[in-house]
């Protein structure tokens, strides 16, 4: 009987080509799990105050119109913990302050449009006053005042709010944090990890 090897040659020909297949299959569902990982679950950032002060926080004008005079610096820290996506405001961030549950200002963190790469952290340093920040204070907030001045401590909340997108997602989702915070001129201030607001379906 005659052979000319062609036969073996054919085999193992056939044998390369479903080991390269099946390289290429498990290759495939790698990318796709990898794509799945990426991209398919958002973990919402992290926000931690690093530092504050409040130099000063005074009543500028008594009862029913109420004011503070107020004097704050603080350092925000957000970082991105997503390893593949980036987040893009398409809302300002936002930083409210109050004292006594109102609120006695608002200042701008990040412009709409600015981008937060993946695991990336960005640092905001705040700083802003006013001789007369109108708060909606009334007799309470008032006697609430006066009862933190005569211990030299004040507390006052920082409420950050805006409204992200992800990378390769449709959904928006929003950055609703307010954790309360003592911030005494004469005392050391406590790093502060903040805790967001439960997020949204696909958030």
């Amino acid at each position: 009987m005659f052979d000319d090897g062609c036969g073996d040659c054919c085999y193992r020909c056939r044998d390369f080509c479903w080991c390269l297949l099946c390289v290429l299959i498990l290759l495939a569902i790698a990318l796709v799990v990898v794509l799945v990982v990426a991209f398919g679950f958002v973990v919402q950032p992290s926000v931690t105050v690093d530092d504050a002060a409040l130099t000063r926080l005074a009543l500028a004008a008594a009862a029913p119109t109420t004011a503070l005079a107020y004097n704050l610096s603080l350092v925000l820290v957000v970082r991105n913990r997503n390893w593949a996506m980036s987040m893009k405001n398409v809302e300002p961030l936002e930083a409210a302050y109050k004292f006594d549950g109102q609120q006695f200002d608002r200042v701008q963190i990040a412009d709409k449009g600015a981008r937060h790469g993946p695991k990336k952290t960005v640092v905001y340093r705040l700083s802003s006053g006013s001789d007369a920040a109108a708060a909606s204070l009334g007799n309470a907030g008032v006697a609430e005042f006066k009862k933190e001045n005569a211990t030299g401590t004040f507390e006052v909340e920082v409420a950050v709010s805006g409204k992200v997108s992800y990378t390769a997602r449709i959904t928006k989702c929003k950055i609703e944090l307010a954790p309360p915070g003592q911030a005494p001129a004469a005392l050391v201030f406590e790093k502060v990890k903040c805790k967001l607001a439960k997020a949204e379906k696909n958030c």
